[in-house]
């Protein structure tokens, strides 16, 4: 899932001081749940804006809407009939669901409520993980289901490097090194001599170096 975390309060007050009126926008995706931007937290930063702007003598219209997501055309037009009613939006979705917001209603500053992190997992409550940068050139099924691209620090893809030390990063003691993970997940599923085959260099083409991707699937295409 795309993990976010919230932005300080006051950079979103900074951003909306000068709006009367505004709309804080929620998504029921992954921002929900890493606990960034989902229904719960669009109250509570609603409500953390009144009080300010409230305490600050200014009379300011705050309004709260969760859609299902914020990166469909289906459920951003849900909000067609009263966008205009705002001088801007605060979009508690990911960087992908703010600038389709943003492109649905171009006439609408649509603003960010949280900073998108990473591709990542929910190790335990309060606690996510990186394990994917979308690459777009998986090469998991040879590296025992451990990713070198988003987890080893150097993206080296034939290591261990010479800096790791009793499997972890030189980066930082508490960092685990990727490829330690890699030959300890190798050995465990027996397919170890996986270990010793050369990685072809890898191709980068298919990641950010090209500009903007897109995917297409004709046969699912209406």
């Amino acid at each position: 899932m795309i993990v976010a975390d919230k932005k300080p309060i006051q950079e979103i007050i900074e951003t909306v001081k000068h709006c009367e009126k505004i709309l804080v926008l929620g998504c029921n995706e992954c921002v929900t749940v890493c606990e960034a931007g989902g229904k719960k937290e669009v109250g509570i930063l609603s409500s953390a804006l009144r009080m300010y702007f409230l305490n600050q003598g200014k009379e300011m219209k705050i309004d709260e809407i969760t859609l299902e997501r914020q990166c469909d055309h289906e459920y951003l037009d849900e909000i067609r009939d009263v966008a205009d009613q705002y001088d801007a939006i605060v979009s508690l979705a990911c960087g992908v669901g703010v600038q389709f917001t943003a492109e649905k209603y171009p006439s609408m500053p649509v603003y960010p409520g949280v900073n998108t992190c990473f591709l990542g997992a929910t190790e335990k409550r309060g606690l996510w993980t990186e394990r994917c940068q979308a690459c777009g050139s998986c090469i998991l099924a040879t590296t025992g289901g451990i990713c070198p691209v988003s987890r080893c620090a150097k993206r080296v893809m034939n290591g261990p490097c010479g800096g790791s030390s009793k499997g972890k990063c030189e980066i930082s003691k508490d960092v685990d090194c990727a490829w330690q993970l890699i030959i300890d997940r190798l050995k465990a599923i027996g397919r170890l001599e996986d270990y010793e085959k050369v990685q072809p260099i890898k191709d980068w083409s298919t990641d950010r170096a090209g500009g903007p991707r897109r995917v297409v699937r004709e046969d699912v295409q209406l």
